[in-house]
């Protein structure tokens, strides 16, 4: 890690300010350092040969004063230092907190980083700044000003000594660069890890309902106590580092004090250096290597900040992030939907739900899979669905790849009507609304006339107000069934109106329904399928009349057959 980045200095002007003020109050501090130092040292000294007239005591009792004054202002200024830096923290982690928001709200394109990093980077990140700004980077001016005063100082009065220090003093910040090199990885490791835990939090908050749904709560709280779990571990690594580094910086420096204290004892007592200049040396030489170790502590504490800010300056000096890799508008009748060698066996099982499907849907057609249970029809929707990914073979989309095209982007261009259609406990317009929910009302009631919906409609208490019960339990089957081909419908308007053209996805939308229903449906999906890429999954012989081609799926799993729901579950888990 650089001692100071230098993009902090050139974009932010309270670091400037700070390292000014930061700069004019470590000079003052060195001066009353080594002031309290000359002081100490010609009291004891003086005390000591008070009886010589050395010292007089009017004199001893002025130095005495005089220590104390400077005592005090040491005190003084160091506590105003560390306020005027808390405050030049807070004004440098506002300002680099408003670049972040109005570059991130100025730009057309969300930048190239999750909304979870962002809002760790701008909250828990930048509020680790406080340690580096305003505590390592005072210590830093001390360490650069403090040693070279002290030595000058030393050096003047006992050069045997002066030597001796200047031969020990670097040996801290060797150890420290060591070990700076080692804490700089895992420190990023740990924020890497940090901001992979806030996004994946946020994404699971946002996504609660869905999950829900789903009954994928359970699984993702599993994967973030793990994801915490690293965490806590990278976190504890760098910890220890810490309380390791500490210790070395703290031996070295004790080593050097007490080689320069033997020294001058042995001289001392063979009457080579006077008691003044010993006692000068022995309490300057501590001085020299403090604030070298002091650096050590506050360069871990502030590892965290300084990881931040470099991520900070990464996303502001990145522009937006490269639009999504989806089709533009598409054709009339959506694109050419080419299946070439397609297999697919779920985890944890070693039998395959697919094996060498090659298929072609037209833009424009409808195609018919029929097969027997457990021969992967489910399975075939769930690959356009992007719930399962190939495991050989490939799908294209046009002249993509279906892998490389963004899920979402993709979904929104498919209505997909299940075998069993979820309703909500809400008003019949709000569930047909639900691929829509910004369609007028209008549109809605056009979506269930087109759905053979509307009569079903019109027979309930408030008619589109009316509230159909948990999974829709004031409606029978067939019903539920209309109710969700209106919502179809209304996605794929919506879908042609923004100019792109969907693809529709039926899955066994007549099982289970008397002939009735069954045909008021098949008959609200013919009208679905016109002009538009159409699959239909279903056992009932009465599409083919709707259907342009047919696929027959045989059972890769002979005397293993498997129903829809657990095909569904699999993909689902």
């Amino acid at each position: 890690m650089r001692p100071l980045d230098p993009r902090l200095v050139r974009s932010t002007r309270a670091v400037r300010v700070h390292l000014v003020v930061t700069a004019a109050c470590g000079l003052a501090l060195t001066g009353l350092i080594l002031a309290q130092a000359w002081l100490v040292a010609r009291i004891v000294a003086g005390a000591g040969t008070l009886g010589a007239g050395t010292l007089g005591a009017g004199e001893l009792a002025g130095t005495v004063a005089a220590v104390a004054l400077v005592a005090v202002a040491r005190a003084g200024l160091a506590t105003g230092a560390e306020t005027a830096a808390l405050r030049s923290a807070a004004r440098v982690k506002s300002d680099l907190r408003r670049r972040l928001v109005r570059h991130v709200t100025a730009s057309a394109r969300p930048p190239a980083v999750g909304a979870g990093e962002l809002v760790t980077l701008a909250t828990r990140g930048l509020d680790a700044l406080d340690d580096y700004v305003a505590r390592y980077l005072p210590q830093l001016v001390l360490a650069a000003l403090v040693p070279l005063a002290v030595l000058a100082v030393v050096a003047r009065a006992d050069w045997v000594s002066a030597l001796v220090i200047a031969l020990t003093l670097p040996l801290i910040p060797l150890f420290m660069a060591l070990v700076g090199w080692h804490t700089q990885a895992r420190t990023r490791r740990q924020w890497r890890l940090l901001e992979r835990l806030g996004g994946h939090f946020l994404d699971v908050v946002e996504g609660l309902p869905t999950l829900a749904v789903f009954r994928r709560a359970k699984a993702e709280a599993a994967l973030i106590r793990k994801v915490t779990d690293q965490h806590r571990n990278a976190t504890m690594g760098t910890l220890r580092v810490a309380f390791l580094s500490a210790f070395v910086l703290e031996l070295l420096a004790t080593l050097a004090v007490a080689i320069v204290a033997v020294e001058i004892g042995l001289r001392l007592l063979y009457g080579r250096l006077d008691l003044e200049t010993a006692l000068l040396v022995l309490i300057l030489a501590p001085e020299a290597y403090l604030p070298l170790r002091e650096v050590g502590a506050r360069f871990h504490a502030s590892t965290e900040g300084v990881a931040a800010a470099e991520r900070v300056f990464a996303v502001l000096e990145s522009g937006p992030a490269p639009a999504a890799p989806v089709p533009g508008t598409l054709p009339a009748g959506g694109p050419e939907i080419r299946f070439a060698g397609v297999g697919l066996t779920y985890p944890g099982r070693s039998e395959p739900a697919l094996a060498g499907v090659d298929l072609v849907l037209a833009p424009g057609t409808t195609t018919l899979v029929t097969g027997p249970s457990g021969a992967g029809k489910t399975s075939l929707l769930a690959l356009l669905l992007r719930f399962a990914n190939p495991t050989s073979g490939r799908i294209t989309v046009g002249d993509r790849d279906l892998e490389e095209l963004d899920a979402d982007a993709w979904r929104r261009r498919i209505a997909w009507v299940p075998q069993h259609p979820y309703l909500f406990d809400a008003s019949v317009a709000d569930n047909i609304r639900l691929g829509a929910p910004d369609a007028p009302d209008a549109a809605v009631r056009r979506a269930a006339r087109l759905a053979e919906a509307a009569d079903v409609v019109a027979a309930l208490p408030d008619g589109y107000a009316t509230r159909l019960g948990e999974r829709g339990s004031r409606l029978s089957a067939g019903q539920r069934q209309r109710i969700a081909l209106a919502r179809a419908f209304l996605r794929v308007e919506t879908a042609e109106a923004a100019g792109n053209a969907p693809v529709v996805l039926l899955d066994e939308p007549t099982a289970h329904l008397d002939p009735g229903h069954a045909a008021a449906v098949r008959a609200a999906a013919a009208r679905l399928l016109i002009g538009r890429t159409g699959v239909v999954v279903a056992h009932d012989g009465g599409w083919t009349e709707v259907a342009d081609e047919v696929l027959e799926l045989p059972n890769p799993m002979p005397g293993k057959p498997r129903s829809g729901r657990e095909m569904t579950a699999t993909w689902l888990s």
